[in-house]
């Protein structure tokens, strides 16, 4: 029998609580599922339940035979949505668009406060830029970008995006030149280091509108490579049939 909505909900939030009043820290486990149950005068399935609606989240990962155990996006505000990952122009632009409207501040952000760490970490992921592979977050220049700024909202919302547009992002990687992404990303960087908020600002918002233009020649490119080889198909297939009726 499926438990209340309601109550696991309550339960989920119970939980949640528990993680924090215990200072859980990604890596650790939580009580058993049974344990929980007994706090919480609840059924097993119920526990159970409320800990995979906490998985779907990435909030805890259920490790069978081994426990539950937190994830870093138990601290999280923002979360994406892993099944929506359409790859088509439209999300390509979208996601583009997105981020023209939300980065140029971030980096004026990052550029004032101008964190000692944060920067050494952009340093090191200036060069991630040179791969055609990247992953987010962890080494993705405009992820650290984001998390240079000092505010988790922005940081978060910026990990969602791209997370949510993993296969559209990869995509851009693919049609946008490695060394002139790197040698942008480090002109960015540049300015953050010298405080210069505004040319941080202007660099990201240029950086992103070049990506969002080799992404619209790039798919018309295939778009027009693509007519042209149905019709050159369409051709082959009906020349036996015109030659027929010529003999005919």
């Amino acid at each position: 029998m499926t438990a209340p909505i309601g109550l696991v909900e309550r339960l989920t939030r119970e939980i949640v609580e528990t993680i924090r009043s215990q200072n859980l820290q990604p890596g650790q486990t939580l009580p058993s599922a049974k344990a929980l149950a007994e706090r919480f005068e609840v059924t097993v399935p119920t526990v159970r339940e409320a800990l995979r609606r906490l998985e779907a989240t990435g909030s805890v990962e259920l490790k069978h035979g081994s426990g539950t155990y937190v994830r870093e996006a138990i601290n999280r505000r923002i979360l994406d949505n892993p099944h929506y990952v359409p790859v088509d122009l439209a999300a390509a632009i979208e996601l583009l668009d997105a981020r023209i409207a939300i980065e140029p501040g971030i980096a004026e952000l990052a550029a004032s406060v101008q964190g000692k760490d944060a920067v050494q970490t952009m340093e090191t992921a200036v060069d991630n830029a040179l791969q055609l592979h990247t992953e987010v977050p962890a080494g993705h220049f405009h992820v650290e970008l984001a998390k240079a700024s000092g505010n988790r909202a922005l940081h978060e919302m910026l990990v969602s995006l791209l997370a949510i547009h993993s296969r559209t992002q990869q995509a851009a990687r693919f049609t946008y030149d490695r060394l002139r992404d790197h040698d942008e990303h480090a002109d960015i960087l540049d300015a953050i280091k010298r405080g210069d908020g505004l040319e941080a600002s202007h660099r990201t918002r240029k950086h992103l509108e070049s990506i969002r233009a080799a992404v619209l020649a790039d798919w018309s490119e295939r778009t027009d490579a693509e007519e042209a080889t149905a019709a050159e198909s369409l051709a082959a297939t009906e020349s036996p049939a015109l030659t027929e009726g010529t003999e005919q």
